[in-house]
This record gives structure tokens, sequence and C-alpha cells, in this order.
């Protein structure tokens, strides 16, 4: 098999929830694909059979297949610790803020890339994640075909479940290609997306801080 997730079984409660698919695909689809990919680049006016083109269709392939492998998890996410906060008041103006995260995806919609970075906050109550999990996590879910707005929310969604969490905040802006390549064709967009959960979204302060750490004007 070409792609497939090797997972003990006593962490798939870890990715519960988490939207994965774990891909397999033999050699025979492989080449089948890639006979596909050959026959449109082919009637789009590439010529496959120059030196420089020929293994084209198989290196597009296994490209696209890396760019969308967030569907596979990552077995590095499930680790957890505890904190020595309890949720106890003063733990409500502690946040952890790891960014920017560059991130890759490609947009559902025209399979085009979307590109940028990341900016993820949470406060801690009786769970912390390595500071390396949170950009595993951002990861996971943009190396898929998806959508700007999906991320942030499955983001949060994940760091709710697995930390209990008294609140999360995360902030996305990207580039997308499908803006700059075709339709409207505008120059140097960028689109950003907030996301807030928790004391994050009643709490003013916390959302400046966060922001003023983004580097985003409050």
């Amino acid at each position: 098999m070409v792609a497939s997730l090797k997972t003990d079984p006593d962490d798939l409660q870890f990715y519960r929830g988490m939207e994965l698919n774990r891909r397999n695909i033999s050699e025979e689809q492989m080449h089948k694909f890639e006979g596909y990919v050959s026959e449109i680049l082919s009637a789009f006016g590439m010529d496959v059979t120059l030196p420089s083109t020929e293994r084209t269709p198989e290196r597009y392939i296994k490209a696209l297949l890396d760019a969308t492998i967030g569907y596979e998890g990552d077995p590095n996410l499930i680790t957890a610790f505890d904190t020595e906060c309890r949720g106890e008041p003063d733990c409500l103006t502690d946040q952890i803020v790891e960014g920017p995260i560059p991130f890759y995806a490609l947009c559902e919609h025209h399979a085009l890339p979307f590109h940028g970075h990341a900016y993820v906050g949470y406060i801690p109550c009786k769970k912390i994640i390595g500071i390396s999990k949170l950009t595993r996590l951002v990861r996971v879910y943009a190396r898929r075909f998806t959508v700007q707005e999906r991320i942030g929310k499955q983001i949060i969604e994940t760091l709710v479940e697995k930390l209990d969490p008294h609140g999360v905040a995360i902030y996305l802006g990207a580039h997308h290609l499908c803006m700059q390549m075709r339709g409207v064709r505008a120059s140097v967009p960028l689109t950003k997306t907030t996301f807030w959960h928790g004391e994050y979204t009643s709490n003013n302060n916390l959302r400046s801080e966060f922001l003023a750490l983004c580097g985003v004007p409050g």
C-alpha cells in the first residue's frame, strides 16, 4: 500500500472526532491515476513525452498525496500532560500562544493552494499539550482539501475535546491562489479569520492581548 497510517489501537481514542481517513492506495490505483493525469495534462497542452515531463503525472500524484497527508493524522499528537493548574482563578489570566505557524492547504472548491500563518492560543486548565504539537495540529487540518474557516473551527474543537481548557483563540491569515491565479486575480489579498472559545468570547482584554501577540490590531 502506498499510504496508510500505522496507529496503535490504544491511540485511536485521541483521534476520535478528527475526521481522519485511513487512505490505502494500491500501486495499481496509482498507475491508473497517473494515466488520468497524463491524459488531462496532454489535453491542456503539456507534452508529457519529453524527458523533463514524462514523470510529471507520477510526481503530481505523489505531491498531491503528500499535500493531503493531514487526513491520516499525526501519531506524535497523542501526548497531553497534566499541569499544576487545577482551575484556580489566577489561571484564567494565563494564555499560551504559539505562532506564526506556517501552513499550506488545498482549497476544496478549486483544488488550488492557499497558504499563510496561524496563531494558536489557549488557557490551560488541567492539561497542556507540547508546544510543537500545536504546529502539528494546525498541519493535520491544513494538509487536506479544505477551507480556511473550517481549519480554525477544527483546531478549536480538538483542543477543547482533548484539553478541556478555559479558552481557545485562533488567528489565521492566508493568501488564496484561487483569487490570485483566476477569478478576480487580486494581487496580494490576505484573508483573515479569528475563532474564539470559552474565556476569549467574553474577555476583551484576553482577545486584545492575543491579537497583539499575533501582530494584529485589536
